[in-house]
């Protein structure tokens, strides 16, 4: 997944863990690692995820031998990467990739914050009053992002017909926080998983827009001083 937004190279946090039934990879940055209430939040969601993998595999095995056909190892993988730092927070994207024998895997996006100031991880999506109220705020302009993206990759406008939504709703949108000066947030990133926006040959959808006035009035007035309007690129004279 090719993120609009800066991100910065990942590190290894533990190595790959082969098993008879599954292969298990969890990465995050050094900076997150540098946190230590970030880095325990991590660390337990690695312990669960992996925990939830081998025992879905062990179940999938045991499954295959009652059916008489061939076990095909299951695979899990959570990548995080930095996409920027501003004075309150740490934002950091999510890239899972989940392998339990069918057709093909099945990858997907989500979003992480680190609060510096309350020291603890919070939702990019619960900075904001509401999805009602955000996705009304980015509504035309991510439709028109949309489909330009749909352009890039040979589609049409519109998606087939009663198959995927011609534009889809913020709640099945994935969203991240990104900054183009470190000082606050001024972009946003917008992300439509496989199956969300089209096929799962399309891959994600991905759209990046600048903070607007209309944007910033959807987020809660407790984070409003850590977002800003995104300012137009300079003309060249």
């Amino acid at each position: 997944m090719t993120l609009l937004l800066f991100a910065a190279a990942i590190a290894v946090a533990a190595p790959a863990t082969p098993a008879a039934d599954y292969q298990f990879t969890y990465r995050y940055p050094p900076e997150a690692a540098r946190i230590a209430g970030l880095r325990r939040w991590l660390e337990a969601d690695r312990a669960r995820l992996k925990a939830r993998t081998a025992k879905d595999a062990n179940k999938g095995r045991q499954e295959a031998a009652k059916g008489d056909f061939p076990y095909r190892t299951y695979e899990t993988s959570r990548v995080w990467q930095r996409v920027t730092r501003t004075p309150r927070f740490l934002s950091l994207s999510r890239e899972d990739y989940v392998f339990t024998g069918g057709a093909h895997g099945s990858p997907s996006s989500g979003g992480l914050l680190w609060d510096k100031r309350a020291q603890q991880v919070r939702t990019p999506k619960s900075l904001f009053t509401s999805e009602a109220a955000l996705g009304a705020a980015v509504r035309t302009a991510y439709c028109n992002g949309l489909t330009v993206e749909r352009k890039k990759k040979g589609m049409g406008a519109d998606p087939v017909p009663d198959v995927f939504a011609q534009c889809p709703a913020m709640k099945e949108l994935t969203l991240l926080l990104g900054s183009t000066d470190g000082r606050a947030f001024d972009r946003i990133g917008l992300i439509a998983d496989p199956y969300v926006a089209g096929s799962y040959a399309e891959g994600a959808y991905e759209v990046t827009l600048p903070l607007t006035h209309a944007m910033i009035a959807a987020v809660k007035p407790a984070y409003r001083t850590a977002f800003a309007v995104s300012r137009p690129a300079p003309r060249n004279r």
